[in-house]
């Protein structure tokens, strides 16, 4: 199905004005409830901290496994 311009134009406007009205309607939920139960900055640290000591082990699990691979083979 082929669109023309201008209805190409009415769908951009008709999600335009979706969005502008979802983030009007979240900032009016903002004004109305300033504690929405946002995650706190500690939280996000806390789980930054936790997913990078996880990568860290796994990456050192994998070099050592990669290193005596060979030796372990007999075991």
């Amino acid at each position: 199905m082929k669109h023309t311009a201008a209805r190409t134009r009415v769908l951009a406007n008709r999600a335009l004005l979706r969005l502008t009205t979802r983030v009007q309607e979240g900032l009016e939920e903002a004004g109305r409830r300033p504690d929405r139960g946002d995650i706190s900055t500690t939280t996000v640290i806390i789980w930054v901290a936790a997913v990078t000591g996880a990568v860290l082990i796994a990456g050192t699990i994998a070099v050592v496994i990669s290193k005596y691979n060979g030796k372990l083979n007999g075991l």
